[in-house]
Parts: C-alpha cells; structure tokens; sequence
C-alpha cells in the first residue's frame, strides 16, 4: 500500500525578532513552535511566557536575537487586566472555581485609594498556580495535588494601576509594572483591598520594555501572509534594545570590541547601551559603561552581524484597532 509521499521543507538561519500577538487559548510555546514552522527557522526562542488565557503582545526571537531575549524578560511590562469584583476563585482567575462572593459596595474614590495603596515597591506572595518551582516541582503540580506549600513574598513594582473602565462588577485597569509581577495576585489583591473579593477574568499583555502591542502582527494575519512577507516582518535584534543610549565604534575599535576587549568610550557610564559599528545598521551587540570603559555584555559574532546587514529588515504596520473594551 503507497501513501503520498510528505516533503519535509528544510528549516534555515534566521535572525531578528518578530512581534505576534499571542491568541487566546495558546500557550507560549505553542505559539512560539507555530511560528517557527511557518517562517521554517532554526532557532527561535520567547521573551517571557504568557498564560493561555492571556493575550497579546509576545516577542519571538529568532537566531542572534536570542542571545538578547533576556533583555525583554527583564524589561517593565505593561497589561490590560480585566477584573471580575466580586468573586474569589482558587487559581485567582477565570479558570478556577469560585471559592467565595461578596456583595460589591464601592465607588471610584474607593477603587482609586486602593490602586494607590497597591502603586510602588509592594510584596507579592507568588499564586500557587504558577510555573515557580518548589523542591525542583512547579507550583501548579502542588496545587493540582491539593497541596498549598508556603511561598516567599518577593518584591515586585507596580509604576502605575489606572482605571481605563469601570461599570458594575466589571473592572478595567491599566497595569505598570516591574518584571516578574503577577497581575492575578495584584487583582486579588484589590479585592481584598475593596473588601468585596476579585479575580482576574482577562489579561492582555500590551508593551514590553520599548516593545508594544500596536507593531504586533496576529497568529491568522501570519499565516495568511506567503514566506516572503512572513520573513519581512523580522525586526533586527537590536529591537529588543532601541530604548537604549547608543554608542558607535569606528572600523578597529568595533572588531576589537567583538573579540571582548574593553574599550574607551566618551560616553556617561550606564548599565546598559547597544553598540554599534561604522556602518549604518551594524549592530554589534550589548555593553555597559562604567568610568569610561565600554564593557561587553552580549555579543553578536561577526558572521551574524554580516548577515544583518544583508537583511532589509521591514518595519511593523500597526495592527488596525485595539479590541473596545465592551462588556
């Protein structure tokens, strides 16, 4: 008995990061596999994980941009988060039962007091159901388990808590906040806070770092499109970083600065700066400045960044509308 016969399509060296709007009921990894197999790359990597639930802005980096994804894990993110008052679940958002229900008694200047009280440097007691792990065992597998073990409060910031929409049990807020921050947490939380209970009922990523939702192309836009359109939607890796001061080397300085020497710069000393090289575009990977010295921190090798500069990387269009906030 024959069957047809499945032609395998080679996978090749790609280099940039594309920014997907992740779909609702997709894991990070998922989304990141699906991409991979449509733009047929070799070696591809996320920035941060976002829960099925979420959706969203997830940067997917591909080939030299992976060695810069821990930029946009550390970065300050930015969330839409929908808040259910009222309700209490066990996993602190729409997926886990309701535990408990309290009338709910409160005005705009009570919401606001208690978004202020939560605006700063606060403590975070992580969710059971998270990724973190215990014992070498991540937390969701405690809690499918029905076993609660005691976690570490970790301090995160909260840059600001605004009220974008508030009708009835419904609330919308506009979320600021440092990496590693649990946005379910933050709602319960405010419910507490508000005395009447909360869960998280939607979550949508919208900026990372420099990075934002409006220059991220959806999963079905993504496949609609042929290779070659799929391929020009790759930003260069110095994306990740176009927030930064830059710095650029001559021709000598530059090769040396590859190999990790430390150079002499002109420059303020600042944590971290992206360098370039003489030619417009030569991105040559991350440093810091400290009393005058240019030090390396992640670098591209030079056959990557040749085959940068051969890549007309295209510019995002703007998704057409962010979703009304409509209940």
């Amino acid at each position: 008995m024959s069957g047809a016969v499945r032609t395998r399509l080679p996978r090749r060296a790609l280099h940039g990061v594309l920014l997907l709007d992740k779909p609702l009921g997709w894991s990070s990894n998922d989304a990141l596999q699906k991409v991979k197999w449509l733009l047929r790359a070799e070696k591809a990597g996320h920035t941060g994980t976002l829960d099925p639930l979420a959706t969203g802005l997830l940067p997917l980096c591909f080939g030299a941009a992976t060695k810069f994804s821990q930029v946009s894990l550390d970065a300050d993110k930015r969330y839409t988060a929908t808040l259910k008052l009222g309700q209490v679940t066990t996993t602190g958002d729409a997926e886990g039962e309701v535990t408990s229900e309290r009338p709910v008694a409160v005005t705009q200047a009570t919401i606001e007091a208690a978004c202020a009280r939560l605006t700063g440097a606060i403590e975070q007691v992580p969710p059971m159901h998270s990724a973190l792990k215990k014992d070498g065992k991540a937390l969701y597998e405690y809690a499918r388990a029905g076993i609660e073990v005691e976690r570490a409060a970790r301090q995160v910031t909260i840059h600001a808590l605004d009220i974008l929409k508030w009708q009835g049990d419904a609330l919308v807020l506009d979320v600021r906040c440092s990496k590693g921050t649990y946005v379910r947490t933050l709602a319960q939380d405010l419910g507490e806070l508000l005395g009447c209970g909360a869960h998280l009922s939607a979550l949508r990523r919208t900026g990372s770092g420099a990075l934002t939702v409006s220059r991220a192309i959806s999963l079905e836009a993504l496949e609609a499109l042929d290779e070659a359109a799929r391929v020009a939607l790759l930003q260069p890796p110095d994306a990740l970083v176009a927030d930064w001061p830059a710095v650029r080397l001559p021709a000598d300085e530059a090769a040396r600065f590859l190999t990790g020497l430390r150079r002499r710069v002109s420059h303020a000393d600042a944590a971290g700066v992206r360098v370039y090289g003489p030619e417009p575009r030569a991105f040559l990977g991350t440093a810091q400045v400290r009393a005058g010295e240019l030090i390396a921190q992640r670098l591209l090798s030079p056959p990557e960044v040749q085959a940068l500069l051969q890549v007309p990387h295209g510019a995002l269009a703007p998704q057409a509308h962010e979703a009304a906030l409509n209940f």
